[in-house]
């Protein structure tokens, strides 16, 4: 065991600093629950990054996936609770942006995605 494997600041960033993967989490919280879904808001995603972001975290329990026995098939991805955990994080990394990263026009698009991930 190193000393990377007990630390909990490196064991978070294992799982959410992969790139998209963020992304991905703020956009489940605004609501959007279908891949195409996500792959039209995460604009330069690949569907192969997304699928891979999306078993990823599905493995490490943050997403869950419903299946839907339908003819085209459906598929809806939601935060779990260890999912919702992480919002704090992602506001946390929005009001930063905001403050130190952001023009006026970047801090409009984030609040209004903000007030939907609130809701």
């Amino acid at each position: 065991m190193t000393p990377n494997d007990t630390c909990p600041v490196c064991r978070t960033a294992d799982i959410v600093c992969a790139k998209w993967t963020m992304l991905v989490i703020r956009d489940l919280a605004a609501g959007r629950t279908r891949f195409c879904e996500l792959e039209r808001s995460l604009a330069g995603i690949s569907p192969r990054t997304l699928s891979l972001r999306l078993r990823a975290l599905e493995e490490e329990g943050i997403v869950t996936r419903q299946t839907y026995p339908e003819v085209p098939p459906r598929v809806d991805y939601s935060l779990t609770e260890k999912g919702l955990a992480l919002l704090p994080m992602i506001n946390a990394m929005r009001d930063y942006g905001d403050q130190w990263l952001c023009d006026g026009a970047d801090i409009e698009v984030e609040r209004d995605l903000a007030a939907r991930t609130a809701a």
